[in-house]
């Protein structure tokens, strides 16, 4: 006698797991076609760094180049010279940027250590707004207080300390510590968020035990949160290596002129001065596909390294 099957489609069919894996699918559908729309669809333009493409000109009438303008950098002296001070100026910037990168986590632990919730939440809200703040506000704020007629200036002039006025964001010395000190301004409590996430995540039994035992706050700290953040750092670590010679735009563009531009010229705005000012769109798309090869290279190659060291990696 032959056994039915039916029941066993039928279950099959009405699998609740199938079905919620089907709706959390639906649920991001409309973020996969954001992220196609304007993450992946815009890679077409790549297309620009194989011809000697002018602006109006059809790119189907353009002269096809092949490798020229990813070898340009390479065989003309001018434009050599170029990149290797921008690369200077991305790498300089953004080694700084990474040795400062515990500066969050640091910050997170004091501010969890704070024992008044509302002072507390009230130091986090102030050091996390800059965050939202764009660049050109922050620049203008800059310059109602640096400028030649910013307050700064005007204090000091009042005071008897000097006679002529400082243009302080003209002045070209120390320009990289400087624009680590506007990053670390802007995004120090943004960035210690996921660091006081992470220590809320940490299992309260393992500071009552250690307060059993004797442990001090300090103890604490140094024994217990901190092996805990370490993960979570190495994570973000691993993330800015490749972005090491992502550095944005908005920050250098605003904070440029004619006397500071060669010190903080950076990748990205080094493609938008070729691409938007000069119209070179076909060098600036050439020199944006070197960027991005070489960061998803270095982000495998940290990956690499970080399974070999510690024994985990992020993929």
């Amino acid at each position: 006698m032959k056994k039915s099957t039916q029941p066993a489609v039928t279950a099959k069919r009405n699998n609740p797991r199938k079905k919620a894996g089907f709706r959390l699918f639906l649920l991001t559908l409309p973020f996969l076609i954001g992220i196609f729309i304007f993450s992946y669809l815009p890679l077409a333009g790549w297309s620009y760094a194989f011809f000697d493409y002018k602006p109006g000109v059809p790119l189907s009438e353009s002269e096809f180049v092949g490798l020229k303008w990813f070898l340009m950098p390479f065989n003309n002296a001018v434009l050599r010279s170029q990149f290797v001070r921008v690369m200077k100026n991305t790498l300089g910037i953004n080694l700084l940027y990474m040795a400062t990168m515990i500066a969050p986590m640091f910050f997170a632990i004091f501010l969890m250590e704070i024992r008044s919730t509302r002072y507390r939440k009230l130091v986090q809200t102030l050091t996390t707004i800059p965050n939202f703040i764009s660049w050109v506000l922050v620049y203008s704020a800059f310059f109602a207080l640096f400028s030649t007629e910013g307050l700064l200036n005007n204090l000091l002039i009042n005071w008897g300390l000097i006679d002529t006025p400082t243009n302080y964001l003209a002045d070209t010395s120390h320009m990289w510590i400087k624009m680590l000190g506007y990053h670390l301004w802007k995004g120090l409590g943004w960035g210690a968020i996921v660091y006081i996430s992470a220590i809320t995540s940490i299992d309260s039994e393992i500071y009552e035990a250690s307060e059993i035992d004797g442990a001090g706050r300090f103890s604490k700290i140094w024994y217990i949160t901190i092996p805990h953040l370490i993960p979570t750092f190495f994570v973000l670590f691993i993330l800015q290596i490749g972005n090491i010679i992502n550095n944005g735009i908005d920050q250098y563009l605003v904070f440029s002129n004619a006397m500071t531009q060669d010190y903080i010229e950076v990748l990205d705005l080094y493609v938008y001065n070729n691409g938007l000012k000069l119209g070179n769109i076909s060098y600036a798309t050439a020199i944006g596909m070197w960027k991005s090869v070489i960061s998803v290279l270095l982000v495998f190659s940290a990956n690499k390294l970080s399974k070999k060291v510690r024994g985990s990696s992020i993929f």
